[in-house]
């Protein structure tokens, strides 16, 4: 008789334990900025749900979805997403917050750019042969940049000497655009890190910012359980509802680094 209250204490227990666990994959800017770690600890304060994040490209975060490795996905690359659940893997995109792409460059070569636009920025880089660092990873960033490459010169550049793909995350691409005193493109939220992790005294600075093709889009995307029955949906929506509501919008605007908001909620403005 023990022996079997014993083992029903400890499935209860287990079953307890994976109602107050969420799998996230998610995108390394939303990691790299110290947004997510703050995040889930007012979440778990809020609802004792443990929010469990593998921090990838967003490319690696939906086949983790689409793998069934995840209950929820945090990512920013609108056509990848939308042909995510286009194809049945996810159950709803929803739109969580904003920020901005922004080209930087060593300050040593940063003059070279002034009075350029992006365009231009892009083409005298392919011109003068000036080191660019791709993250080369399929995230969502990576994807960005090579749609303006095709915007651009007509094509990406892979194949010029100039070009390199490192396969790595956002701070260590800006990390090897610093060493080879070249440009890449980030995120400004990670960039804003990268600031701060400088003292404010950064090696790479911005080039281009504010143009209309460098807005960057966040959304959440619940794993679909027609597609993985063992997802965690209930908590899976639970999180979605909470990020897109006021205290979470609220949440994301008041985040800062060096007094600079990373991120600008657009849960109740944005169309999905």
């Amino acid at each position: 008789m023990k022996k079997i209250l014993l083992s029903s204490l400890v499935l209860a227990s287990a079953m307890f334990a994976a109602d107050t666990d969420l799998n996230m994959a998610t995108t390394t800017s939303t990691a790299d900025t110290g947004l997510l770690d703050a995040m889930v600890e007012v979440y778990k304060a809020d609802t004792g749900v443990d929010v469990k994040f593998t921090a990838v490209g967003t490319g690696a975060a939906l086949k983790l979805g689409q793998d069934c490795n995840a209950d929820i996905l945090f990512v920013h690359s609108p056509k990848v997403e939308k042909e995510f659940v286009e194809k049945g893997y996810g159950v709803e995109r929803k739109p969580v917050m904003y920020n901005d792409f922004v080209l930087i460059a060593d300050k040593s070569i940063a003059d070279k750019f002034k009075g350029k636009d992006l365009k231009a920025s892009l083409e005298l880089i392919k011109a003068q042969n000036i080191k660019f660092v791709s993250r080369g990873d399929k995230s969502g960033t990576d994807n960005k940049e090579k749609g303006l490459w095709k915007k651009a010169i007509g094509e990406v550049p892979e194949k010029e000497g100039f070009y390199t793909q490192i396969g790595q995350g956002m701070i260590a691409t800006i990390n090897a655009a610093a060493e080879q005193k070249g440009v890449t493109l980030t995120d400004r939220g990670t960039y804003i890190k990268y600031e701060s992790n400088k003292n404010g005294n950064p090696e790479m600075v911005i080039i281009n910012e504010g143009d209309t093709d460098l807005k960057n889009f966040y959304s959440v995307i619940a794993v679909s359980p027609k597609h993985c029955a063992k997802t965690d949906i209930e908590n899976a929506d639970r999180f979605i509802k909470w990020v897109t509501s006021p205290k979470g919008q609220e949440f994301i605007g008041a985040f800062k680094l060096m007094n600079k908001p990373l991120f600008t909620p657009d849960a109740a403005t944005r169309a999905n």
